[in-house]
């Protein structure tokens, strides 16, 4: 399947998404702060990114990571980021999809903890259904 990178800061909550994910057949690293997880992605380029918004040396680490991504070089500008948050729950700010933008929040979608795993599930595979199509197009 798919090759799936993690970067979120809860070791137990990747865990529990990465158990998820093994179980639907996707290869899953975890990486624990953005430094590390834009590192992993040199090495290593994902097929699909879940990332965190919040990390403890920068509540809006994630924002960041996301737009070096998406800015980053052209081998990796086009992964997608699923944004997987408790944001809303810590800062009342009330982001939602509606709030994806390519130049203050690049991601492909949005999703806030708690999350159902089997919305997770969905997201993930419709989110690398599409990459897969854009790029079998971009071939063309």
């Amino acid at each position: 399947m798919a090759y799936v990178l993690i970067v979120d800061d809860d070791e137990d909550f990747a865990s529990a998404v990465a158990a998820v994910l093994r179980g639907a057949g996707h290869e899953v690293g975890i990486e624990l702060d953005p430094q590390s997880g834009l590192a992993s992605i040199e090495g290593r380029r994902p097929d699909l990114v879940i990332l965190d918004v919040m990390f403890p040396e920068d509540a809006s680490a994630g924002f960041e990571l996301a737009r070096t991504i998406r800015h980053y070089s052209e081998k990796v500008k086009d992964i997608p980021v699923l944004m997987l948050t408790a944001v809303n729950q810590r800062f009342p700010l009330g982001f939602t999809p509606n709030d994806i933008d390519e130049s203050w929040m690049p991601v492909a979608d949005f999703l806030e903890k708690p999350v159902d795993f089997d919305v997770l599930r969905s997201k993930v595979a419709a989110l690398l259904s599409k990459a897969k199509a854009k790029a079998r197009d971009a071939e063309k």
